[in-house]
């Protein structure tokens, strides 16, 4: 396991400047993954995913609607696998 800071949810909310509640809704709309996911469960989120939040914030306070955010992302992942030939 590499040696990246991981925190839990309500830490990772609390510093993307989100709700816990807002990053639990981003999560089951498929916005996001956490970095891991604990043998109990527990989701555990990285400096990334606080970047990709205040991205998903900033989009959204722009006018872009949640899932047309996601489907950008998807997206991208499409793209960046095609590209990898």
């Amino acid at each position: 396991m590499s040696k990246k800071k991981l925190m839990p949810i309500g830490t990772a909310a609390k510093k993307a400047g989100i709700s816990r509640q807002s990053l639990q809704y981003y999560l089951m709309v498929g916005l996001l993954d956490p970095t891991e996911v604990t043998p109990t469960g527990r989701r555990l989120f990285d400096e990334k995913i606080i970047e990709r939040i205040k991205l998903i914030k900033k989009l959204n306070k722009s006018g872009y609607p949640l899932r047309a955010i996601r489907e950008l992302f998807l997206e991208g992942r499409t793209n960046l696998k095609g590209s990898k030939k």
